[in-house]
């Protein structure tokens, strides 16, 4: 291997390819040249020397974002930028030079995209906030990385990166156009950072940390809020104290160039068996693919009470069933149901893991939607069972009795 040389620009070979390392971890899709993880690596010692060559020296320049179209949970859908694999390399190249040095300005309660810090983590936090607050402002900013502005970000960036090379290719990668899939170039107005870019939500959260977190901090030192990326829980105790904030994170946004979505945008008391019940505000909010809500949970002493807990939101839930709908693989009575097995336990490992993570018991209906389908595949392949539900339930009993770890969540329930 070639030996590193003093550079004008301080990037050595072993930065590119730790860089390379996690992006291959990570995997993603082909940019607008085309080129696949696996193509890359094709001439991996070349590919890395050119791009540590072009880094170094300066002479590195991106090539255009690909545009790419995902459905969201509501029907619309979210636009995603997704660099060629090189400028993913360059920028997990910049991100791990300036994260040690970024992570140690952020709020505590800053949680998303996160060394050590997980979402797992923000929805354990809004719970024991809310036992402790009354009230929710549950916000949400209006097309946050499409308006995030760039002179205001190098301007925090100015802060904490003296090194005028990291800031020259930050902004040549914030300046960099999208080419949509007809290879129309969309041209940067000064303003947006892709989601879909390794760089991004490390420049999303120091952005957010001098808009909001530090203002939230000093504005309203009473407060509580919980941050992941640009959802943002803030907790307070009385209903005054929600308008107030609500008038100034509304202020602050505009003058950050930034907007609230008021459509999205809410308060929310959180009522349990301590608070005086409020019918004219809203009692629910959803986090992270959860819905905090009043729920009524079995006393230790008898009977029943109101707590604020968090379940699996509806909108997960029905991402999830729709997706198992379109598999159909309950219609294909050609299939074993040791391949069904292999088909869904690596998702549904993840499920588990993710929404049950505070309880299995909050899975329960969802596992149940499950068996329901995995009955009907029965009932379609045994055709001699008629129809009838209760054989199908017990020939499915009596496979988890003889093979118990078929199916992941066989194993749990």
């Amino acid at each position: 291997m070639f030996e590193t040389k003093l550079t004008t620009i301080p990037i050595t070979k072993e930065m590119v390819k730790k860089a390379y390392r996690k992006v291959k971890a990570n995997q993603g899709a082909a940019g607008v040249d085309k080129e696949s993880l696996e193509k890359f690596q094709s001439n991996l010692s070349g590919n890395l020397y050119t791009l540590w060559n072009r880094m170094s020296s300066g002479s590195y320049f991106p090539k255009p974002v690909r545009s790419v179209s995902i459905p969201k949970s509501n029907g619309k859908r979210r636009m995603l930028g997704i660099p060629t694999v090189s400028d993913r390399i360059a920028q997990q190249v910049i991100k791990d030079y300036l994260e040690p040095r970024l992570e140690e300005q952020f709020h505590d309660n800053s949680y998303g995209y996160r060394p050590l810090k997980s979402a797992h983590d923000a929805v354990a936090a809004v719970q024991n906030n809310v036992r402790e607050y009354k009230w929710v402002v549950d916000l949400d900013i209006k097309s946050f990385f499409d308006e995030v502005d760039h002179e205001l970000l190098m301007k925090s960036l100015d802060r904490h990166v003296p090194e005028p090379w990291v800031k020259l290719y930050i902004r040549r990668w914030l300046e960099s156009p999208v080419q949509e899939s007809d290879g129309t170039l969309t041209r940067k107005t000064g303003q947006g950072t892709p989601q879909g870019g390794v760089i991004s939500p490390l420049l999303a959260n120091l952005f957010l940390h001098y808009v909001l977190d530090k203002w939230l901090t000093k504005t309203y030192p009473y407060i509580a809020f919980v941050r992941y990326a640009d959802d943002i829980v803030i907790h307070c105790q009385r209903e005054m104290e929600t308008r107030s904030i609500l008038d100034g994170v509304r202020e602050r946004l505009s003058d950050c160039k930034l907007r609230l979505n008021e459509e999205k945008t809410k308060v929310v008391y959180c009522q349990d068996y301590r608070r005086v019940k409020k019918k004219q505000f809203g009692k629910k909010f959803d986090f992270l693919g959860f819905t905090f809500k009043p729920v009524s949970l079995p006393s230790l002493y008898g009977g029943m009470y109101v707590s604020y807990e968090h379940t699996m939101s509806q909108a997960s839930q029905t991402r999830i069933l729709t997706g198992w709908k379109k598999e159909k693989w309950h219609l294909r009575s050609n299939l074993t149901i040791q391949d069904i097995a292999d088909q869904v336990n690596i998702p549904m490992r993840g499920i588990i893991r993710y929404y049950g993570k505070f309880g299995l018991w909050k899975l329960e209906s969802l596992i149940y939607r499950f068996e329901l389908r995995l009955v009907k595949w029965v009932l379609k392949k045994y055709r001699k069972l008629n129809g009838n539900y209760v054989q199908a339930y017990r020939w499915i009993k009596e496979m988890k009795v003889s093979y118990p770890g078929m199916f992941y969540y066989w194993t749990l329930f």
